[in-house]
């Protein structure tokens, strides 16, 4: 007969305790709505251009920390984190496929807005986020204020857009659809600057030495997960979901798995501090 060593008694109560505080986590979770619970997957609306959050590696396949959420919510929700179906989307056209059904959730880097509220629902946050400007480092725009009279890479339908619309209105924006075309724009010379997401421009400036950050936060918001207004158990679930990511440390992992250590800095404090009040 083979050889039995029983498991150390600190070793095996730490174990059963590890699993009791898992069940447990998982009985204080609200009800899954019934329509949810009846799907063959859930069907997440992630971004495919903008790491670290979400974006497609050269597979093709999705990654990124909102992925992992939706995975993570699939998991919680419907057993599995492959019972999970991806649609792209952007800044533009976040909103108007969650109304048209085509998804259940928005984990897209979608900020809390008083417009946005008038039309959709959100969950309780999951990390605040802030807008910066990104330009050349010989460019001489050391503020914000530079830019007036100056041509402004951005994308259509996003909040650093009406940000600038609304404040400063002599900054020219070019409104392109994607990051990426947004950020080729601002390369080829179309543009002076190049404003979006500071989570965002982090990681081109540190792939990029000839480029910098204005280090002026503005838009300062919180980003939640978006879904249809009505839907208060989904939204009940889902918040629940964000607090038990939040409790079991969930983002750190994911964070280090898809930022470089270089700027996994500014992403941890996104997620795991308070948010600053804005100087705008």
């Amino acid at each position: 007969m083979p050889s039995f060593t029983p498991l150390p008694l600190a070793l095996f109560t730490a174990a059963s305790l590890g699993f009791a505080a898992h069940a447990m986590a998982a009985q204080d979770m609200p009800p899954v709505p019934s329509y949810i619970s009846q799907q063959d997957v859930l069907r997440a609306g992630v971004r495919c251009d903008q790491p670290p959050y979400g974006y497609q590696d050269n597979n093709g396949d999705f990654a990124g920390v909102e992925v992992e959420m939706s995975r993570q919510v699939a998991e919680w929700a419907l057993g599995s984190r492959d019972r999970v179906a991806f649609t792209c989307v952007t800044a533009e056209n976040r909103v108007p496929q969650l109304l048209g059904r085509k998804v259940d959730v928005l984990i897209a880097t979608l900020g809390v807005t008083p417009e946005r509220e008038r039309v959709i629902a959100f969950t309780q946050p999951y990390r605040w986020g802030a807008s910066d400007v990104l330009v050349r480092k010989d460019s001489g725009i050391e503020k914000i204020a530079d830019l007036e009279g100056k041509t402004l890479a951005t994308l259509k339908g996003s909040v650093q857009a009406k940000w600038f619309e609304e404040r400063m209105p002599g900054v020219k924006t070019l409104r392109l659809n994607s990051a990426a075309d947004a950020l080729q724009s601002f390369r080829q010379g179309r543009a002076d600057a190049y404003t979006h997401d500071a989570a965002t421009l982090v990681v081109v400036t540190g792939n990029d030495d000839s480029l910098r950050l204005v280090e002026e936060p503005f838009q300062i918001s919180d980003a939640a997960i978006g879904l249809r207004k009505g839907e208060d158990e989904w939204r009940t679930y889902l918040s629940a979901a964000v607090e038990r990511m939040h409790e079991e440390k969930r983002f750190r992992p994911w964070i280090e798995q898809y930022v470089p250590e270089a700027i996994r800095g500014y992403y941890l404090s996104v997620f795991e501090q308070p948010k600053p009040e804005e100087s705008h």
